[in-house]
């Protein structure tokens, strides 16, 4: 399985909702994750730039996609992104095939 991270802001809507009727969030995410095969790792609100943020797995990147059509098409959400992470040895793994590759790629500058 793939780790993924995923960070939302809501609507003003949605804020407004949850301050009326205060509940558990991280219950209704860890839903959705595992209906789409995922698991749910961790979730947090967040300050700054997103209200929230989420470490998930997902089998494939197309599961991990669904999930995110589905936030943002529930209207909850102003902005939804998914971001695919690597663990260390996926990153190293990485490295080497860098190191080890020959292409003809050339630089636009060079």
């Amino acid at each position: 399985m793939s780790h993924f991270l995923l960070r939302w802001q809501f609507t003003a809507a949605s804020a407004r909702m949850m301050t009326e009727k205060p509940h558990d969030r991280a219950a209704m995410g860890k839903t959705l994750v595992e209906g789409f095969g995922g698991k749910l790792h961790s979730y947090f609100f967040a300050l700054g730039d997103f209200d929230g943020v989420a470490i998930c797995e997902f089998p494939d990147h197309v599961a991990a996609t669904a999930c995110s059509m589905t936030l943002a098409s529930s209207g909850g959400f102003s902005r939804v992104e998914t971001i695919p992470l690597l663990t260390p040895q996926e990153a190293e793994a990485a490295m080497k095939k860098a190191r080890d590759t020959k292409t003809a790629y050339r630089a636009p500058n060079a």
